[in-house]
């Protein structure tokens, strides 16, 4: 028999590029999430949070719900929602109210963090997220809570995400084709920090990269606010792809030979060594495998992620003269937290030191308990996420989500693809 659910259990819905995931949650009194419920499918019909078969996401879907439920012993009837693409887009956008009574009413931060909202948006974008950054009253800056303080004018900072309400819709569309409420819909990359970044290194500075198999999504934090969000639409398939073109194989064997024998560096001292190491690659069409080194294949792999963690830094370059003209703190002494499951790649934190300079972690899901075994990996932080952004910001919801229990060839030419993934790739950022 099914048991009672808690009014603070939550469900959180990713349907991502590689794999559906359904997480179910109770929210514990110290806010940790203990994870009662799993279930995942592999994607299909979707291509960089993009629906391109409207039929397989609804069954991947449902496969993936079934399974938590089955798990959580619960039927699952709404969920908190993830988002992610290229289409969706950011700024940072300022409003002003004058003080009436002398001193900061709760009316006028609300009214001019509506002000700041209020800004003319593309055609067909919608506003997703609107997030404070910081207040001002008069000439003092960075105030993070101005209620009671004296002044004439209070000024409002806050960082707007948005997504294309066409997408939104169709992703909406098809989670409640499956019989499903969607209480929040949240940008996989804000709901990836909320799970695997500390207070600590949002106030010194700090960087996250959700490393996906459709898309990287970007988060800058600075004096504990979000500063930047963006998504790059190329991530780990990206790297599949050109393994699959460059030893002429299947993406199934090239995601293969990418995880077994690939790495994000290309280290010189062990150069002999992968030069020794024969792997033998299924041909297309019935034709005949091939062999190459691991060398050869370390090769690829390495430039491929050298060059996608080269366009991210390209990005925190340009963000942080923008933010030093503002003003604004731009060091981001916490360093680089990778996560998503691109993050497993082998060597892939000394790739990101080499880039970056700074300070490298694999970002984990933070504050968990329950089935950890599970979703304790770097792969899982966006949908872990989901349920601690919707605890924390419950005045966005509808409800929590559950109802009573379920029933139940060659290298030259490889180099000159390389330099043409490499152009294609920089040529768009």
């Amino acid at each position: 028999m099914a048991k009672i659910i808690e009014p603070k259990t939550i469900v959180g819905l990713e349907v991502g590029t590689t794999k559906i995931v359904a997480v179910v949650g109770e929210i514990l009194p110290d806010g940790v999430v203990n994870v009662i419920g799993v279930g995942s499918c592999p994607s299909k019909g979707i291509d960089k949070g993009s629906i391109t078969d409207l039929s397989a996401v609804v069954t991947s879907i449902q496969r993936a719900i079934e399974a938590a439920e089955s798990v959580a012993d619960c039927q699952i009837m709404s969920v908190t929602l993830a988002i992610t693409s290229e289409h969706i887009q950011s700024l940072n956008e300022s409003g002003f109210v004058p003080i009436t009574e002398g001193e900061v009413s709760q009316d006028e931060i609300d009214l001019a963090m509506h002000t700041a909202r209020s800004v003319k948006l593309p055609e067909g974008l919608s506003l997703l997220h609107v997030i404070p950054q910081e207040y001002s009253v008069d000439k003092q800056q960075n105030i993070k809570n101005p209620l009671g303080l004296q002044g004439v004018r209070l000024g409002a900072q806050a960082h707007l995400i948005g997504c294309q309400q066409a997408w939104l819709n169709n992703l909406k569309k098809a989670v409640e084709s499956c019989g499903l409420t969607v209480d929040q819909v949240v940008f996989s990359g804000l709901a990836s920090s909320y799970s695997v970044l500390t207070e600590d290194e949002k106030d010194l500075g700090v960087c996250m990269i959700d490393f996906g198999g459709g898309t990287m999504d970007i988060m800058v934090y600075t004096n504990g606010a979000l500063r930047f969000s963006k998504v790059i639409p190329y991530a780990g398939n990206s790297v599949t792809d050109f393994v699959a073109q460059s030893l002429t194989t299947s993406r199934n064997e090239a995601e293969s030979i990418k995880m077994h024998y690939g790495s994000a560096i290309n280290p010189t001292e062990l150069a002999e060594q992968f030069s020794k190491k024969k792997v033998e690659v299924a041909g297309l069409g019935g034709s005949s495998a091939r062999t190459f080194t691991k060398a050869q294949i370390v090769s690829v792999t390495s430039r491929c992620y050298s060059d996608l963690l080269t366009v991210v830094e390209h990005e925190l370059a340009n963000l942080r003269h923008r933010l030093a003209m503002e003003g604004i703190k731009q060091d981001l002494i916490a360093g680089i937290v990778l996560t998503g499951g691109g993050s497993q790649m082998e060597d892939i934190v000394k790739c990101a030191t080499n880039i970056f300079g700074s300070h490298v972690r694999i970002g984990y899901p933070l504050n968990i308990t329950g089935l950890t075994d599970y979703v304790n990996k770097p792969q899982y932080a966006t949908v872990i996420g989901l349920l601690q952004y919707s605890h924390l910001n419950t005045d966005e919801s509808v409800s929590y989500g559950l109802g009573h229990g379920s029933e139940e060839s060659v290298f030259g030419v490889v180099a000159k693809g390389l330099k043409n993934f490499f152009n294609k790739v920089r040529s768009e950022f």
